[in-house]
């Protein structure tokens, strides 16, 4: 029988984070591409906009004035997604609308420079950024009301940013939402077979094959797990198996720091382009339960695909059936070699 070739053939990669199949088509990254082409962003632009509605001392939409802010800032959304009245309406067929209310708040975090995003910073100062999750993430999980708080960055305009002053949003709600929920399940499930983090014996099978291995530090390795959907996804993981941020000590915060810098320099580096994408920690609900089985983590969901012009779109299969990729997460072929040089490397 003849060897079945990862790299090669189509084959289906299951996650153990949600339960979910990814499909994998490594032949597809030779078709000619033809489709949508981006216009890279390079804009070069000044540390202080006098017409940006998030520089410090400027005015806001609502009319609110932002204080002379030198370090991390942080505010609720003035358009906030999420709000105390927010109504869940689910319909039935048959019957009336039900509606339960839920809480919520949606919050910015605003860098003091309108022109420097996370590889632009250095490590203390995005150290400072760790320090404000861990300090939002326990305040508002303290209250009753709050059962989940999602921290995330979009970057670019790729990624919809309606702005482009470096920013992070936190989203605090009653109800545990979809991904979180499922990986809640997931490393509930393989704790109680197994006693153990699902993640952390993951990490030790990857830290064995050096195939997948961006970067390390003492207390943090970023990895592109097995069953990445993006073409440039990558998985931030502490060595240690912690719940939430607020569990790392000062060293794993520094730690933290140095990989998310060292990480989104190589993702600029990449392209040779201010690099988009969507990241976020997916960390314990805050319902007042024990959660054992969490492993912090952060996740990293770059869109582009080729070049800094052509982007990975989730259209078609992936929306009605289940993510589908064309490079082979563990050997890109070697149409890829820059992937090779600075996804996949040790350090």
């Amino acid at each position: 029988m003849a060897s079945f070739d990862l790299a090669q053939q189509p084959h289906r990669r299951f996650n153990p984070l949600t339960g979910e199949w990814l499909l994998v088509s490594p032949h597809r990254a030779l078709r000619p591409w033809q489709g949508q082409q981006e216009a890279p962003d390079r804009t070069q632009r000044p540390a202080y906009d006098p017409t940006c509605y998030l520089c410090a001392g400027n005015t806001r939409a609502n009319g609110a004035v932002n204080p002379a802010y030198t370090g991390t800032f942080v505010f609720d959304n003035d358009f906030a997604a999420l709000t105390p009245m927010l109504r869940p309406v689910q319909w039935r067929l048959g019957a009336t609308a039900s509606r339960s209310r839920i809480r919520g708040r949606t919050g910015y975090l605003l860098l003091p420079r309108h022109d420097l995003t996370l590889p632009e910073m250095n490590t203390a100062e995005i150290r400072g950024v760790v320090d404000v999750w861990a300090e939002e993430f326990a305040s508002l999980g303290a209250r009753p009301d709050i059962n989940y708080v999602q921290i995330f960055e979009n970057k670019g305009q790729v990624m919809g940013c309606s702005n482009p002053h470096p920013h992070g949003q936190i989203w605090a709600q009653r109800t545990v939402p979809g991904d979180p929920a499922k990986e809640t399940v997931q490393q509930h499930a393989y704790f109680q077979q197994h006693g153990r983090s699902l993640l952390a014996d993951y990490l030790d099978i990857e830290l064995k094959e050096q195939q997948r291995i961006v970067l390390e530090n003492e207390h943090f390795v970023v990895l592109v797990p097995f069953w990445a959907a993006w073409p440039f996804e990558t998985l931030v993981l502490p060595r240690r198996a912690v719940q939430d941020v607020t569990q790392l000590t000062d060293a794993e915060r520094d730690s933290f720091a140095d990989a998310i810098r060292r990480l989104t320099i190589r993702y600029d580096n990449l392209f040779q382009t201010s690099f988009p994408y969507s990241a976020g920690l997916h960390q314990r609900p805050t319902d007042g339960q024990e959660h054992p089985a969490w492993h912090l983590h952060m996740h990293f969901f770059p869109p582009l695909l080729r070049s800094a012009t052509v982007r990975k779109f989730m259209v078609g299969y992936e929306l009605l059936a289940n993510p589908q990729r064309d490079i082979t997460p563990s050997t890109p072929p070697s149409a890829y070699a820059s992937y090779r040089r600075y996804i996949i490397r040790k350090q």
